[in-house]
């Protein structure tokens, strides 16, 4: 039925294709097979990326803003001539506020890149109960900012979310060294000498064994008053739409605010190598794969213009213009790309849910999410199609050059 209005390109380009069945068979599968790896191989590294990103992520901001650091300088005259032997130490880093920080948490709220700025007081202080007591990290929060930054309510393993001034969120190892259960009192000293008696409402898992037996949050203004902080903060935690600008926004941040500011990349720098390893990996099997694929097409189209020299030859005989073989053999490489990507994209399609269904965690839960990206099958239905056509270009050319007496001679 298609054939009896199709041009007449397309019907000899499927007549060629259908009378080389073997040919057209292995190419397309070829094809296929280098499609299903792209899309399963992208598929499967974006879903570790995120999952790696997410986990990284669940227990800190993007970026933080904090205090410049304390630096000494040298006021001692040089003389020219004369050995200058003063030496300058670097002082001790204390722990102070960031000034004016109620306009600078605006200015970066302003920003159309950052989600959420959340004012935290964080330092050291000494946890005590009965006889033992541990150095622990203090973080004063806003917990209607801080949650949207990290889901502490999804973390509690027991007791509430409740943080009011007189509450306390202990870490799992923490509780279990000093014997804390939820409703239990715990004691709080500051090098400065302040201390304050507060009651445990929830025990919280991390996901981190140092984190759970260091970490514990508090409301802000208790941590003020115990840090000797009265209405300041010692950090801004900020958090961008998108997680891997967080460096160049970060550095658009200390030049904007004079501030120390350190983005997730920077602190997990060795993770985010490994991250850009991933995907430069996942772009070199790409570019391969296609390299292949492309001259798979090239190489059969090639065989046919050999072939089928004398039928061309006809053709160009009986009226058939050079622009119009070239179409014939162009038609043919985008047919076969196009064939052989929406079998790979099935394929691949197959194989990530199989992965996913069989591939699980020892308690029977997904191993990470993967995500049946409709774009990336767009754009691999795209490029197969474009890569066969520009393999079909040398072999069309070829053709729509051959000379019709030479050919029908052969």
């Amino acid at each position: 039925m298609f054939l009896s209005w199709a041009p007449f390109e397309w019907i000899v380009a499927l007549r060629f294709l259908k009378e080389g069945k073997v040919q057209t068979a292995f190419i397309v599968v070829g094809i296929s097979i280098g499609v299903a790896v792209i899309v399963f191989m992208s598929a499967l590294l974006t879903g570790l990326q995120e999952n790696f990103v997410t986990r990284v992520l669940t227990g800190q901001s993007h970026i933080q803003v904090l205090p410049p650091k304390e630096v000494a300088r040298n006021f001692s005259p040089s003389v020219p001539g004369l050995f200058n032997a003063a030496t300058v130490q670097v002082p001790l880093q204390r722990l102070k506020g960031i000034d004016q920080w109620q306009a600078i948490a605006r200015q970066i709220r302003t920003m159309p890149e950052v989600a959420v700025v959340a004012p935290a007081a964080n330092g050291s202080v000494l946890a005590i109960r009965g006889d033992a007591s541990r150095s622990i990290s203090l973080n004063g929060i806003m917990p209607e900012l801080y949650y949207q930054i990290v889901p502490l309510p999804a973390k509690i393993v027991r007791g509430q979310a409740r943080l009011d001034g007189e509450d306390i969120f202990v870490g799992t190892e923490l509780a279990s060294d000093l014997g804390i259960a939820v409703g239990d009192k715990l004691r709080l000293s500051a090098a400065n000498g302040a201390s304050t008696t507060l009651n445990v409402t929830a025990i919280v898992d991390l996901g981190n064994k140092a984190a759970n037996g260091r970490v514990v949050y508090v409301a802000l203004r208790t941590a003020q008053s115990l840090l000797g902080l009265p209405g300041g903060v010692s950090v801004l935690d900020v958090t961008v739409h998108d997680v891997y600008d967080a460096e160049r926004m970060a550095q658009r941040l200390a030049i904007v605010s004079g501030m120390q500011v350190d983005s997730w990349i920077k602190t997990n720098e060795q993770f985010f190598t490994a991250i850009n390893a991933q995907t430069t990996a996942n772009t070199a099997i790409r570019f391969f794969v296609a390299l292949s694929v492309g001259f798979g097409i090239a190489s059969v189209l090639v065989v046919s213009v050999v072939q089928r020299s004398r039928e061309i030859g006809i053709l160009r005989a009986m009226g058939i213009t050079r622009g119009q073989v070239l179409r014939i053999f162009l038609l043919q490489g985008g047919l076969l790309g196009l064939s052989g990507a929406i079998a790979g994209c099935l394929i691949g399609g197959a194989s990530l849910f199989l992965w996913q269904h069989f591939q699980r965690n020892a308690d029977g839960t997904v191993m990470f999410a993967l995500r049946f990206d409709l774009l990336l099958l767009t754009k691999a239905l795209i490029l197969t199609t474009l890569t066969g056509l520009m393999a079909a270009f040398t072999p069309a050319l070829r053709a729509a050059k051959l000379d019709p007496v030479v050919a029908i001679r052969g």
